[in-house]
């Protein structure tokens, strides 16, 4: 190991790495809300202290919403801002270390153990919270990175940098916004979970939306009336059946994963009153987009099953099908890129083992970053399952770990003075 590679490792305080954590999962930072706005200002701090060129600013929603390349977006907010650090160096960032702060809603506070989702706890080796792994642990791992350089006093040939993100949840302005921006590099990592594996595809999800008609009479005249609801249910029956067709002969990346693009329907709404026909039905949901898949293709195929099962009565009432919502696209490492062998070797050699290569089958801002030019893998600390659910949590080891492996792949990819 060169002794720069040393310096830095040494330099990592992982006791201040794990307050980090905690201090960033205590700002209750849900998407599109101040507190978003709030943990991203501090980060801007932080980079600063860690003698980061740090740019951020407000972002212009107005004209990025605009944009026909824009991602979609969930979750109402008034502003959002972009935080780029950059350390000193001659040329384009060899590498971007990149990270989301916002997190999900709690849902039901009575799941959570103990009373407050943003206090974290610690239990052995585990950190309960949430955005504890979705992504605050990775957030932190890339921070601990340009703290340690700082701290070891290791001057990089090239320039690293950070992007801090809103908005990924519901779309990915943030990385939308950072790329329009002109923030770029030559290779980044997104330290999203990925549970000891390195992540080099994802899936995309398109929001759907479903206005299914029906006619409104009195309950106790029904016959009068058509239900949107029984009209409803041929079209799900449609849904589970092309979510079948669409995740056949699957690609080798999937392996283990029976089911990478499925479709689902998350929430449904009919009716106005208890004794009367409901007219109207609205059905919302997510639509898997397969590796390589054009997104009006899937809109299109999705489109297509619904009408060939509409019954006569949605033949001449057809249901209404909207996009709303956030858009993602897949996205995949280009294929063989130096950058996947590079992450395997600081992997293995702070493991002891290489890590196995998979895709994931949800969206996230690899596919903004890809399609930009920027050659992107997933590599940080966590377990998915774990993310969006009351019992949240990260191991503190896989946190060490991981911060480690990303410290000799800054010094292996940027250089040394």
């Amino acid at each position: 190991m060169h002794v720069a590679e040393t310096r830095i490792l040494d330099a990592i305080d992982d006791a201040e790495t794990v307050n980090l954590l905690a201090d960033a999962i205590r700002v209750p930072s849900v998407t599109g809300t101040d507190a978003e706005s709030e943990l991203l200002h501090h980060y801007a701090g932080l980079f600063g202290e860690a003698d980061l060129d740090v740019d951020l600013w407000k972002l212009d929603l107005e004209r990025l919403c605009a944009r026909p390349d824009f991602p979609g977006i969930e979750a109402p907010r008034s502003e959002g801002y972009g935080l780029v650090g950059v350390t000193e160096g001659e040329g384009t960032p060899a590498l971007i270390l990149q990270g989301h702060v916002d997190v999900v809603p709690t849902g039901d506070l009575t799941k959570w153990k103990g009373s407050d989702p943003f206090a974290p706890r610690i239990t052995g080796d585990t950190l309960h919270g949430r955005g504890a792994c979705d992504m605050k642990a990775g957030l932190v791992a890339n921070l601990a990175v340009v703290r340690a350089l700082r701290r070891s006093g290791i001057r990089l040939a090239r320039p690293l940098a950070l992007h801090c993100v809103i908005s990924e949840e519901d779309g990915g302005l943030g990385a939308f916004a950072t790329l329009a921006r002109g923030h770029t590099g030559e290779a980044a990592v997104i330290t999203e979970p990925t549970s000891g594996t390195v992540i080099t595809a994802n899936a995309g999800a398109l929001t759907f939306r479903i206005e299914v008609p029906g006619r409104a009479a009195h309950g106790a005249s029904r016959q009068e009336g058509v239900s949107a609801i029984e009209v409803f249910w041929p079209l799900f029956q449609a849904i589970r059946r092309l979510e079948g067709e669409r995740n056949r002969d699957l690609p080798a990346v999937f392996a283990g994963n029976a089911l990478p693009y499925p479709i689902e329907v998350g929430t449904v709404r009919a009716g106005d009153w208890s004794s009367s026909v409901p007219d109207l039905l609205v059905a919302e949901g997510r639509l898997g987009v397969r590796l390589g898949e054009d997104p009006a293709e899937a809109r299109a195929a999705f489109e297509q099953a619904l009408a060939e099962a509409a019954g006569s009565w949605l033949r001449d009432n057809p249901p209404v099908v909207t996009w709303p919502g956030g858009q993602f696209a897949s996205g995949r490492l280009p294929a063989g890129h130096e950058l996947l062998d590079q992450v395997n070797a600081v992997v293995a050699e702070v493991r002891g083992s290489v890590p196995a290569e998979s895709a994931a089958p949800y969206g996230s801002d690899l596919r903004l970053y890809n399609g930009g030019g920027i050659p992107t893998l997933h590599y940080g600390p966590g377990d998915v399952r774990f993310a969006h659910a009351p019992r949240e949590q990260v191991e503190l080891s896989e946190l060490r770990e991981v911060t480690r492996a990303l410290a000799l792949l800054v010094v292996r990819r940027c250089g040394i003075r």
